[in-house]
């Protein structure tokens, strides 16, 4: 069968409390169930929240909340997001998951697959963290960046201004992807630069939707007063960003909208039906995994070890 039901969950995070949030994000997938959703994609970092505070006040004074944030980071390993995990397996949903992960005293902004029996398919790690963001969180590598195979066809993602890079934009294209979960928190409630945000979103998405033949489901958090307030108490006032934003919106091969754009505070699940063999009719005129790729002038390497900075040689004595 190659018609399937997806969705983007546009929905804000209860701000640095993982356990609400994934008390959320369980309640949406079983929602998504009840409407037939097959693959349900979440935004940015959905568990503990996008740390917005990054980008408005002093790097000084942001000590405590980074601890506090680090606290709140979801440790695979640990089986944190093992409600959601079971929540999936109910529902019969895969799951793409924005996360903020935990490993060791390091955090990375990470998207989790989790597949509709309920499995851990993998992860993907934000290669390279944006702006103010590197305060934050560590780099990825190549070896989360996969596609993976599930029921509904070859899933894959990116988050926010990673979908900038070109090289990695391909490096899920060649791997044929058909379903590309785009994770991304909002700046348009800010002051400002807030008014091209949108449009830049759209533009990124659309163009990769058409460059790469795949399906775009682009999942955004509206922000809610919860944020500010949660930012604020930790860090005094500011009059940057405002309550609202967000725009979810699902892209077929074409770049035709399917389903969305949704915006601002008001919550909810943009659903689509889609058709895969959408794809190869988009692929027929122009593969860029195929026969529209110039192998031999323009080549991809993909560095697919953990980039760790540790190795070892020789035999430690037992």
């Amino acid at each position: 069968m190659r018609r399937h039901v997806v969705a983007a969950a546009h929905t804000s995070s209860i701000l640095l409390d993982r356990e609400a949030c994934i008390a959320k994000a369980c309640a949406l997938i079983e929602e998504a169930g009840r409407n037939g959703v097959e693959l349900l994609c979440f935004p940015e970092t959905f568990v503990p929240g996008f740390p917005y505070w990054i980008n408005l006040y002093p790097p000084g004074q942001q000590y405590g909340i980074h601890v506090s944030y680090l606290n709140q980071s979801v440790d695979l390993a640990a089986g944190d997001l093992n409600p959601v995990c079971e929540a999936a397996a109910r529902a019969k949903v895969t799951v793409v998951l924005g996360i903020s992960e935990r490993d060791g005293g390091t955090m990375y902004n990470a998207q989790v697959f989790i597949g509709a029996d309920g499995r851990l398919l993998g992860k993907h790690r934000k290669l390279q963290p944006t702006f103010a963001e590197r305060m934050l969180w560590g780099q990825g590598d190549g070896s989360t960046l996969s596609v993976f195979d599930t029921p509904v066809g070859r899933v894959g993602g990116l988050i926010c201004y990673e979908h900038m890079m070109n090289l990695a934009r391909q490096a899920l294209i060649v791997q044929g992807i058909e379903l590309h979960c785009a994770s991304w928190p909002t700046f348009a409630s800010s002051a400002g630069r807030g008014s091209a945000f949108d449009v830049t979103v759209e533009t990124v998405m659309r163009a990769h939707a058409i460059t790469g033949q795949c399906f775009v489901i682009v999942a955004e958090n509206p922000v809610s007063a919860q944020y500010l307030e949660a930012m604020e108490t930790a860090l005094g006032p500011q009059e940057v960003l405002g309550v609202g934003g967000g725009c979810s919106t699902i892209y077929a091969p074409n770049g035709d909208i399917v389903a969305g754009p949704h915006k601002g505070s008001e919550e909810t699940l943009v659903i689509a039906e889609i058709d895969l063999d959408a794809i190869a009719r988009a692929k027929v005129l122009v593969d860029t995994a195929g026969h529209y790729a110039r192998p031999g002038v323009l080549d991809l390497v993909i560095n697919r070890r953990p980039l760790t900075g540790f190795s070892e040689t020789g035999q430690t004595e037992t």
